[in-house]
């Protein structure tokens, strides 16, 4: 059985700034319908759930037959500000920051450290007290680097603790029209014991026809910041299939609108998504283990 709550507060709150310098503010108060697991629990006469949650998981990922088109390990880091010719850049194509601090180019030991096979992505306040952190693309603003239009992208990694902090794995595909987001997770530091998986259309032409998704994924308290886990996202067809460790936990139908576009990924620790982040502690880390990317088979 599962249980369907409706959810009253808005989950997403982002600004993006057109490369020519106007202001594209999209803010979406929505009321969403999220799949929460933790009913699964309720229902099975569970108190509490710990380690065990997996059990109410989907079906493991198939891998079997699918081609790796794109892994990081991070042993090194390819990244500019801008690109082109680096693995990655370390802003949004379209120009755009959203949340609470800013993300800046790449500097010596900020925002950006590798070591032993982990990347480590910082955020922490300046000399004026302002929040700076990273984000990863993996394409450039011409379309450049790498993009997929059907297959599975998956993270691995640990977040950082503490109410505030927004640790995000997602996939954009963006023309003029409009927009189409997947993530893969998003997890709101103050809220220990769950992530966040959503599905984000944004029409720029018709806005009405602008719609959102969010799943909620219960996970042992404080789980997420002890241990690396995996996050990983199946775009297909019909269907975009949501993974954590291995195994699914969520399901949409593919928009319509998405054709034949494709999608990069994106990797960042953002701050705040309208929550408070006086309590964020500084500095916050989140480490990945890797990024990976897989032409599923058949497709």
């Amino acid at each position: 059985m599962l249980i369907i709550s409706r959810y009253s507060r808005s989950e997403y709150l982002r600004t993006t700034v057109r490369s020519n310098g106007r202001s594209d503010l999209m803010a979406f108060f929505v009321r969403v319908l999220s799949v929460t697991a933790v009913g699964l629990a309720a229902a099975a006469g569970l108190a509490a759930y710990t380690g065990a949650l997996d059990q109410f998981f989907g079906e493991r990922i198939d891998l079997e037959g699918a081609e790796l088109v794109f892994e990081d390990n991070f042993d090194a880091l390819d990244v500019s500000a801008w690109g082109p010719g680096t693995r990655w850049i370390a802003h949004t194509p379209w120009n755009g920051d959203f949340g609470d601090a800013k993300f800046v180019d790449p500097r010596e030991g900020f925002p950006f450290t590798v070591q032993d096979g982990v990347l480590s992505i910082e955020a922490r306040r300046d000399e004026a007290g302002k929040w700076e952190s990273g984000l990863l693309a993996s394409a450039d603003p011409k379309g450049d680097g790498f993009s997929l239009l059907y297959g599975y992208f998956e993270m691995r990694a640990r977040f950082p603790e503490g109410a505030g902090t927004w640790p995000a794995f997602w996939l954009i595909d963006r023309n003029e029209a409009r927009t189409i987001e997947v993530d893969a997770v998003e997890h709101y530091g103050h809220e220990p014991a769950r992530y966040s998986a959503s599905l984000h259309v944004w029409d720029r032409q018709v806005p009405e026809n602008s719609r959102s998704a969010t799943g909620h994924v219960p996970v042992s308290e404080s789980s997420l910041y002890s241990g690396f886990h995996t996050y990983g996202v199946a775009v297909g067809p019909m269907t975009i299939d949501y993974y954590f460790n291995g195994r699914k936990v969520w399901s949409q139908p593919t928009p319509v609108e998405l054709g034949d576009g494709s999608f990069y990924m994106l990797v960042d620790l953002g701050l705040g998504a309208g929550w408070p982040i006086e309590d964020a502690p500084d500095p916050s880390v989140m480490e990945v283990d890797y990024v990976k990317a897989w032409r599923l088979a058949g497709e």
